[in-house]
């Protein structure tokens, strides 16, 4: 029986460029990278994230594609691409999930843990 599986990590850094302090907006550039773990071939076809800010502020964004790409991925092979979200507190959190399909047409899912929005060199 197939096993479709995806693993997904994140790194986060800081935005400057798109931070406005004197409009309480931080930008965050994430980078996700997504390896095929399971035994079957698949596509990721869409997204989900849900982003939130320190106030409890949620945004959601769901849509097709990541940044206008539907990879396929053999078991063993990966893909990586960089985004970036805006919040109105210094820190917040955001998690999601893909969702993906294997050749046989079985959907799944691949969860993305929820992981912190804020500037590293701020915490202590």
């Amino acid at each position: 029986m197939a096993r479709p599986e995806f693993t997904v990590s994140v790194s986060v850094s800081t935005l400057p460029e798109q931070t406005h302090l004197e409009q309480s907006l931080y930008a965050y550039s994430y980078t996700v990278s997504i390896e095929n773990t399971g035994d079957v071939l698949a596509q990721l076809i869409g997204r989900h994230w849900e982003i939130v800010d320190a106030n409890g502020q949620l945004q959601t964004v769901d849509g097709l594609a990541v940044v206008g790409h539907q990879p396929v991925l053999a078991p063993g092979q990966s893909f990586q691409y960089s985004s970036w979200a805006q919040i109105g507190t210094p820190q917040g959190t955001m998690r999601g999930r893909f969702l993906c399909v294997t050749e046989g047409c079985e959907i799944f899912h691949a969860e993305v843990a929820e992981f912190l929005l804020a500037d590293s060199a701020s915490l202590h």
